[in-house]
């Protein structure tokens, strides 16, 4: 797994200093990162998207401060891990606001900044992911697994089929089942991944999702029908 990570710091010895330390916290691990840089915090926020995993946001910049710059990103993002860089400590009780993580002071030893980046981690991977990230034409957005009634395949395009609205992206099925098993996802047959919480009916070979029905392939049916009654009578997690 590759983590996306933001350097938000107007110093630019500070911000070299973090990216070092995150090379460094690579090689004594067998952790990734795709590291992106900002120099203040208007700049993350220009088109800000939800692909970040974790901020390392310094709270004294010029243009658009730490705490203002976390509250525009926790209005778009309530999922990303937000550690604060300050010189200050008194800024803690703020930061409970914007649900941050931790905070760093300066000047930053290497020690703590492992930990913290160790703990995000840590975080990340105890987490189960419950959105897939699906692009857009103005970027990408955040679908709640809970809100997929199913996903088709057609030719390489994957159609996610939510409550409200449509998604078309490129994928395979494949991939997509292995990604979603954990929230209960199910192939009924070759074309159809289905949401096993989304179900209200089976009759025959068609599987019924509020005015939807899917095809149910034969070699398929038994073990669809194991996993359906498997969740319905709680035997899963």
């Amino acid at each position: 797994m590759r983590w996306s990570i933001a350097v938000v710091e107007d110093t630019l010895e500070t911000r070299n200093q973090i990216v070092s330390f995150i090379e460094r916290f690579e090689q004594e691990t067998n952790e990734s990162f795709l590291v992106h840089t900002f120099q203040d915090g208007d700049e993350i926020i220009d088109e800000y998207v939800p692909k970040y995993d974790i901020i390392f946001l310094d709270i004294e910049m010029k243009r658009l401060d730490g705490m203002k710059t976390a509250e525009k990103i926790r209005a778009l993002d309530k999922d990303v891990i937000l550690i604060f860089i300050t010189n200050m400590s008194n800024y803690a009780v703020k930061g409970y606001q914007v649900d941050a993580l931790s905070f760093l002071l300066k000047p930053l030893p290497y020690f703590a900044f492992s930990v913290e980046l160790k703990k995000s981690v840590e975080r990340l991977k105890n987490k189960k992911q419950n959105f897939v990230i699906i692009p857009t034409q103005k970027g990408i957005e955040k679908v709640n697994t809970s809100d997929i009634l199913y996903i088709e395949s057609i030719k390489h395009q994957l159609v996610f089929v939510t409550k409200d609205k449509t998604y078309t992206m490129v994928g395979t099925l494949k991939d997509m089942e292995k990604k979603l098993k954990v929230h209960h996802f199910f192939r009924s047959n070759s074309c159809y991944l289905v949401n096993l919480a989304t179900v209200t009916g089976v009759e025959e070979n068609n599987l019924r999702i509020n005015e939807h029905e899917l095809r149910i392939s034969r070699p398929r049916k038994k073990d669809l029908m194991k996993a359906l009654t498997d969740y319905i009578g709680g035997n899963i997690k």
